[in-house]
């Protein structure tokens, strides 16, 4: 029986193609789906029949892996409990989108759940690829079906990727039974494979990232948080990139190759602004230099991607986390003590003087705290 095609832009309904997909799924036959790489075909993972399927479509060995299709970084720690900082980096800031982790998955894990033969498709060797594509159509399937979803590119082995609904129906026919047609996808190449452990990130397919990108990508990013970004939290930035150089032992200008990147933000900055000429001051005392520094807000993107935010008042963390709730986690006083560092706008060069002091005495007992892996 040949498949059924839905064009999801014709589509009246859209929730109705996603009750149709999970059914299809839920009854064990293969779904073609668009993501923003190329089109994929899918099974649901927890049946060994519907797996098998994909390997049958594709004219594959059943030595080569399949991806695990999930909703994010929340499900990525049932299956890999163990998630390192590097890989929980990378999934943080490149989900959803065009990048398949491959992680140890460890124990205990879903993946232990999964039938044998499915633990043999996608995790065969104690590593299991994760994937979030960036496309409404499967992250709704996911989030109404029952476990991950088997994933894999919708075309037959050594034939060149599905771009297209068409390609992939050319090339997979009747052995799938939906697809879902969404035109051509945005990027029209695979996803970048990469394989991040403790010591490091190996890519092992380049695809829509770069290698250089997932390096940026991967690194520690810790941002200072105040009100306008033009006083207290410049400071800290400059002292803190010092300080955290000398516990690398590296100079301040080799951080961001060692993967460690500093920065800082208001929370009603205004962007481009330059630090106060106290503020400049002061650390040029220390023989630190800030007059190049310009003002910048705190963003949805600095919020997600830092792995740690250190603001100046409980109030700042308050008001970060009215907004984004999701990272309170990483969200901390610079004072351990939960105190406040007041701000010096408007006063006195000594009243600078006195905040950088404040500043510097927090950030020593931060610093001792932070992991630099």
């Amino acid at each position: 029986m040949p498949p059924v095609v839905i064009n999801l832009r014709k589509a009246d309904d859209s929730r109705d193609v996603v009750h149709r997909a999970v059914q299809t799924l839920s009854e064990g036959k293969l779904v073609v789906f668009p993501t923003e790489t190329v089109y994929g075909v899918g099974a649901l993972a927890r049946s060994a029949k519907a797996v098998a399927r994909i390997y049958d479509a594709k004219g594959r060995g059943q030595d080569a892996p399949l991806a695990l299709a999930i909703r994010g970084v929340e499900d990525a720690l049932d299956y890999a409990p163990r998630l390192n900082a590097r890989a929980e980096r990378l999934a943080r800031r490149c989900w959803p989108g065009p990048v398949t982790l491959v992680v140890a998955h460890g124990q205990p894990s879903l993946v232990d759940q999964l039938p044998a033969e499915v633990r043999q498709a996608v995790a065969p060797s104690g590593e299991v690829g994760l994937r979030v594509p960036a496309h409404w159509a499967v992250l709704d399937v996911l989030q109404m079906i029952a476990g991950p979803i088997a994933l894999t590119s919708a075309n037959r082995s050594g034939e060149p990727p599905a771009t297209t609904a068409e390609d992939a129906l050319r090339q997979l026919g009747d052995k799938v039974s939906l697809v879902l047609n969404d035109g051509p996808c945005h990027y029209g190449q695979a996803s970048t494979v990469v394989r991040a452990t403790a010591d490091g990130i190996e890519c092992l397919r380049e695809g829509v990232v770069s290698r250089e990108t997932l390096d940026r990508l991967a690194s520690m990013l810790i941002v200072v948080v105040c009100t306008g970004n033009t006083c207290r939290s410049p400071m800290a930035e400059a002292m803190l990139r010092q300080m955290i150089a000398q516990k690398a032992g590296c100079q301040v200008d080799e951080l961001e190759s060692r993967g460690l990147t500093i920065a800082s933000a208001g929370i009603a900055a205004a962007a481009g602004g330059p630090a106060a000429t106290e503020a400049v001051e002061v650390m040029k005392s220390q023989g630190l230099d800030i007059t190049c520094h310009q003002s910048q807000p705190l963003t949805d993107k600095l919020a997600h991607h830092a792995d740690m935010l250190l603001t100046l008042t409980a109030a700042h963390r308050n008001a970060i986390l009215r907004r984004w709730p999701e990272v309170a986690a990483r969200t901390h006083t610079l004072r351990p003590d939960g105190g406040d560092i007041a701000d010096p706008i408007g006063g006195p060069l000594e009243v600078y003087k006195q905040c950088a002091s404040q500043i510097e005495q927090a950030l020593r007992e931060r610093v001792e705290e932070i992991d630099l892996n």
